[in-house]
């Protein structure tokens, strides 16, 4: 009896010394695998309904799932990315040169405001226009220096960025055709009850295919409709404030309001009313209504967590995890809530 408990401690040591060594090896891949997961979760659904036509062709089901998910997704992802990139390495030539000054756009704001203003503007600290000016120059300069060094960046690294497309696709392929016995496997070795197992990976499911189909749809749709109304209005860059616009989005209380109010207020105090106008009609009607109108369609109200929950996770997420970090946060958070909330259950268990 004593050596099968020394036999058990030793295998359990052996399959985490295995597994950690195992998860390091994928680590240079791990966004790849990381993303494959990812949408295998969110066309699994489609992929059912696919598969229920042929069900004698899984590998067919899974192709042309695979194939729906680069048309729809992945290469227009590609295609922006690309097309943002490019727009960053010409705004940054142009502030480099002088040509796009965003000081004096401060600038003219301050000038156009009321006297009476400037008094307390000059408390909050907000009235030195020449120092304000270095600041908004020197953080665009920065900004789309940032976007220009990722071309150079992804021209020098296209073999990996292709390797990593190719492992993301192929696992993809794989985890459509064979998810439900992967499924089932991974449930069995799962040391939990039955119950709280189910719960946990819906949960899991849940708020990836909710953050996947629903968060990313409405900040798509609210960046595009951004973008499409600076364009409209002659602003310079407006796929870059359209994509930024997007990201913020994706975090509530802050959303797309935070770049395109300031510009609507710098019209109306330049004198551009009707442009001003437009703006604010247009976002306020427009972009600012289709958080209401789509969220609750594609995610559900009952899959939502605190907006300062997923405000705080979401930010956490995108300092520790980068771009995956949008999607890992509000995961996290949700297994954290989940976890916490059988607590209780697993305590009067253990008591009895």
């Amino acid at each position: 009896m004593r050596n099968s408990g020394i036999y058990f401690r030793s295998f359990v040591t052996l399959l985490i010394i295995v597994s950690v060594a195992f998860g390091w090896l994928l680590l240079p891949y791990y966004s790849a695998l990381f993303w494959g997961c990812v949408f295998a979760i969110s066309f699994t659904p489609l992929h059912r309904k696919l598969l229920a036509k042929i069900p004698a062709h899984p590998n067919t089901a899974a192709l042309g799932t695979l194939l729906l998910c680069l048309v729809a997704v992945i290469f227009p992802l590609i295609i922006l990315t690309s097309a943002l990139i490019r727009e960053g390495a010409t705004i940054y030539r142009r502030i480099e040169s002088g040509q796009l000054n965003l000081g004096l756009y401060y600038e003219r704001i301050i000038n156009a405001l009321p006297e009476s203003l400037h008094h307390w503007l000059e408390e909050l600290g907000v009235a030195d226009v020449f120092s304000i000016q270095e600041k908004l120059s020197a953080g665009a300069l920065e900004g789309s220096k940032f976007l220009a060094s990722q071309a150079v960046n992804i021209g020098q690294n296209t073999a990996g960025f292709l390797v990593s497309m190719a492992i993301m696709l192929y696992l993809l392929f794989f985890l459509l055709r064979d998810g439900p016995s992967l499924a089932r496997t991974i449930n069995l070795v799962i040391p939990l009850s039955d119950e709280h197992k189910q719960m946990l990976i819906q949960k899991f499911i849940t708020v990836v295919r909710a953050t996947v189909k629903g968060n990313i749809v409405v900040a798509a749709t609210q960046g595009a409709l951004g973008g499409f109304i600076f364009w409209v209005l002659g602003i310079d860059g407006a796929l870059l404030w359209g994509v930024i616009m997007a990201f913020l989005s994706l975090l509530p209380a802050v959303g797309a309001a935070i770049i395109w109010a300031p510009v609507a207020v710098y019209f109306l105090v330049t004198g551009a009313y009707w442009d001003g106008a437009i703006l604010i009609l247009f976002g306020v009607l427009v972009i600012g209504l289709v958080d209401n109108i789509l969220r609750p369609l594609l995610v559900g109200k009952d899959t939502k967590m605190p907006d300062y929950v997923v405000l705080i996770s979401t930010l956490g997420g995108l300092a520790t995890f980068g771009l995956n970090g949008f999607v890992i946060g509000p995961l996290l958070a949700a297994l954290f809530m989940s976890v916490w909330s059988l607590f209780p259950a697993a305590i009067n268990a253990q008591k009895t």
